[in-house]
């Protein structure tokens, strides 16, 4: 049977460090002009249910820089728009290709392509999770010179599928986190805690922005409407609006604070310009790693 990447905890620890180890060489090698066809002769197909920029595009650039095939395939223009099931689209598609990358809406809809798929499946975002987002970001904090498993992360905003895995993460690495969110907006608990996952990790949810700030080596938002939201955009906006990551948030966390958003960033809402692009954000630094973290999770899970 393949192996699929569908949530944060389908990694260990070894293997996020591996890799990290692993994303940082494929980053130098891009910039020195070198390429590695790891991945020669391979199909992988992106089936992408949600929109995105980041993610497509750098899985799309990965994919060829690793010498392998990418194949678009938007769902309006697979008869799975049109009804075949979830089953049957996997099986063939797992006849043609190498590895499919799923981004879609429930955590269900993913896994039951998994299950019937013949080849890997990657997540590239679902409702639950984001795993690929995340190793990316952790790989970029590392590169910032930060020690994972001693470093306080602060999470403001929304308790989305990015919120959640994080939460993954913490429980292998060991870092503290904090979540600060609205009432009735905190992350799901039992994203991670059903499959055992979170054991005795650092975790605290408050609804107090400024006190999880407080001592944050990182500050991280994500926007406060996601996709499928938008029908509550205005109430959302209304509720989260004391959740901003502005001047004032900063000035609770250590100075050195590094400040991340996952983009697309609503400037003026979930963060300011000011913050954006001040000298604590690594938020470019951040998107332009899901290129050579991606790299490495396609190694990881396709080479074989």
């Amino acid at each position: 049977m393949p192996r699929h990447f569908l949530r944060i905890s389908d990694l260990t620890k070894k293997e996020l460090e591996s890799l990290f180890k692993r994303a940082l060489k494929l980053k130098a090698e891009k910039k020195s002009g070198r390429r590695r066809a790891s991945l020669r002769g391979k199909s992988i197909g992106l089936v992408f249910e949600k929109l995105s920029t980041r993610t497509r595009v750098s899985f799309e650039v990965a994919i060829s820089d690793l010498g392998a095939n990418p194949l678009y395939l938007n769902p309006n223009d697979l008869q799975l728009g049109r009804g075949e099931t979830i089953s049957d689209t996997s099986k063939i598609l797992s006849t043609y290709l190498d590895g499919v990358i799923l981004r879609t809406y429930e955590q269900e809809r993913l896994e039951e392509f998994a299950r019937s798929a013949g080849v890997p499946v990657i997540n590239a975002l679902t409702d639950l999770e984001h795993p690929t987002q995340i190793v990316s970001d952790l790989f970029t904090m590392k590169e910032m010179g930060l020690d994972l498993g001693k470093m306080k992360f602060v999470y403001i905003g929304d308790g989305n599928n990015v919120a959640n895995s994080f939460m993954g993460a913490a429980a292998i690495l060991g870092f503290r986190l904090s979540i600060a969110t609205p009432r009735g907006y905190e992350p799901d608990l039992n994203a991670h805690s059903v499959r055992g996952s979170l054991g005795k990790a650092d975790i605290e949810i408050l609804n107090d922005p400024a006190k999880a700030a407080a001592g944050a080596d990182v500050l991280y938002t994500d926007v406060w409407v996601s996709m499928g939201q938008e029908k509550d955009a205005a109430k959302r906006k209304k509720i989260f609006r004391p959740y901003q990551i502005n001047n004032e948030l900063l000035s609770y966390a250590k100075k050195r604070v590094l400040v991340m958003h996952c983009l697309p960033a609503h400037r003026g809402e979930e963060i300011t310009n000011e913050v954006a692009d001040g000298p604590n954000s690594i938020i470019f630094e951040q998107a332009e790693n899901k290129l050579h973290a991606g790299k490495a999770i396609l190694e990881m899970f396709m080479k074989g």
